[in-house]
């Protein structure tokens, strides 16, 4: 059981691995600069961080297999969101001062079972 359960979180971890991958890629591609990819405080996490001219952007990365349990976005609840909104403002005073505007993101990746995958980028969900 131990064995599975560990199996299991490994699976969890490579999947959510792959869609920052992913995500951090779309970003550059749309024409944003990655400045830090699973910052870390005592409050908590910020998934990706880049910039867009002169926008902060604080990305949250959801990545699923399916929507069986509902969309990525809809796993970035108020809650969420509001915390977020503090990791970047923090995020921001300890990297160089406050940024022109900052903005909260999320990168959805759907990966299927045959391969494909999908990505939605919601700009300002916060």
């Amino acid at each position: 059981m131990a064995v599975e359960v560990r199996a299991w979180v490994r699976r969890r971890r490579d999947l959510g691995q792959r869609g920052e991958e992913l995500a951090a890629a779309f970003l550059e591609r749309q024409g944003m600069r990655v400045l830090a990819r699973n910052w870390r405080c005592p409050e908590g996490e910020i998934d990706i961080v880049a910039r867009y001219g002169a926008t902060l952007v604080i990305a949250e990365v959801k990545t699923r297999t399916s929507l069986r349990f509902g969309s990525p976005l809809e796993a970035v609840d108020r809650r969420k969101r509001d915390r977020l909104r503090s990791l970047a403002r923090l995020w921001s005073a300890r990297n160089g001062g406050a940024a022109a505007r900052i903005r909260i993101d999320v990168v959805a990746v759907l990966v299927r079972s045959d391969g494909r995958t999908y990505i939605g980028h919601h700009k300002a969900v916060a």
